[in-house]
């Protein structure tokens, strides 16, 4: 079976609950979307507010402080939100990775190797059954590691040890100082070894809410070699089923999951930065217009809050005092236009109880956006 450019899109949209906000809780809809990245506070809202019928940041909150919800390093070794019961999967699916890319570095060259790291492990999560603030997580290290190591041993380990951040009194719950509490009481992972189990299930969960996707796409998601994946699709035999995708690579998917008919249509959205439907595949042409990558993921890593009309990236955004500015990249509809302004109409609402000038300090990339036409919503 061939599926083609569209109907991609559209298998995406529907998947990630942005054919049609759902009347889901917080948890259910963090679990159906799989992850939301997290490494701006106010990403993790503004997603589900773009998921949920009647989404309120209140009910995320709640969702962070029982823990139903957590926040975490894990894939591509950055910050995100998942549902509790898929933190331990998708955490022992990433220990090779996190493993090689944060115990070399900045931990091997203060002095620091993988052995140490597995005997220090233990007596961090011992004292972090509690919560504590990052300064005395690196007190702890200093005291641990003295002065000369705290600094590298204590990068390598926060991203290392299986960690979650503590909810605490900032604006979307989460400051840029975090906290830490252990995130669980069994044994911390140790070695490099792949976890082909969990490794499968984080396949299963990413095709759920990404699919169908390669063998490159869920690689570049979760930030694993390819040869495990490879590896681990070949394992599931049936479990999965293949496709031909519009270029003739081959995609996999679950056998049955949805695939909504290429002419459904797909709302205008007003996307938080570094949403996850924009980084969890190696080809973002399903959403982004390869054109436009460059302009809305920049070099640094920064990934612009951006437009999405008719399913696919066409500008971005920001939050201004006269209101949400749009600049489009290319001429868009006066209905469009329209499905923009209800959005940015809901989206000032949700921003004047929380933070009204979000994303303020990545405003100096619009200096280097090309000409488009903007308007104040």
């Amino acid at each position: 079976m061939t599926i083609t450019a569209r109907e991609l899109n559209r298998a995406t949209l529907g998947r990630q609950l942005l054919l049609a906000r759902e009347p889901l809780s917080v948890p259910a809809g963090v679990r159906r979307v799989v992850a939301l990245q997290a490494q701006h506070p106010a990403s993790p809202y503004l997603a589900l507010w773009n998921r949920l019928t009647d989404f309120t940041p209140a009910e995320l909150d709640a969702a962070f402080a029982e823990r139903a919800v957590v926040k975490a390093t894990l894939m591509r070794i950055t910050l995100h939100a998942v549902h509790a019961e898929d933190y331990p999967p998708f955490r022992a699916a990433m220990q090779p990775t996190l493993y090689a890319s944060r115990l070399g570095a900045r931990f091997a060259v203060c002095g620091l190797t993988p052995a140490d790291a597995e005997e220090l492990v233990p007596e961090l999560l011992a004292f972090a059954r509690a919560p504590r603030t990052s300064a005395e997580m690196q007190a702890w290290a200093e005291e641990r590691l003295g002065a000369e190591k705290k600094d590298g041993g204590w990068w390598g380990l926060k991203a290392y040890a299986p960690l979650h951040h503590v909810p605490t009194d900032a604006t979307w719950a989460f400051g840029h100082r975090p906290s830490f509490v252990a995130a669980g009481e069994g044994p911390a992972p140790v070695g490099r070894a792949v976890d082909a189990q969990a490794l499968q299930t984080l396949i299963l969960r990413y095709l759920a809410g990404f699919g169908p996707a390669s063998i490159a796409d869920v690689a570049q998601f979760a930030l694993v070699r390819r040869t495990s994946v490879r590896t681990a699709l070949q394992a599931m035999g049936e479990t999965v089923e293949q496709l031909r995708g519009p270029d003739g690579s081959t995609l996999f998917d679950l056998p049955g999951a949805p695939r909504p008919p290429a002419d459904v249509p797909a709302p205008p959205r007003l996307m938080a930065m570094w949403d996850s439907v924009l980084l969890a595949y190696a080809d973002r042409s399903r959403v982004i217009p390869p054109e436009y990558r460059p302009l809305v993921i920049r070099r640094n890593g920064d990934v612009l809050p951006t437009l999405l009309v008719d399913g696919r990236v066409a500008g971005v955004w920001r939050s201004t005092a006269d209101g949400i500015e749009a600049t489009a990249f290319h001429p868009l509809s006066r209905a469009d236009w329209d499905g923009l302004a209800a959005e940015a109409q809901s989206l000032t609402a949700l921003l004047g109880d929380r933070e009204a000038a979000v994303y303020s300090r990545y405003h100096h990339w619009w200096a280097k956006l090309p000409e488009g036409e903007v308007r104040v919503l």
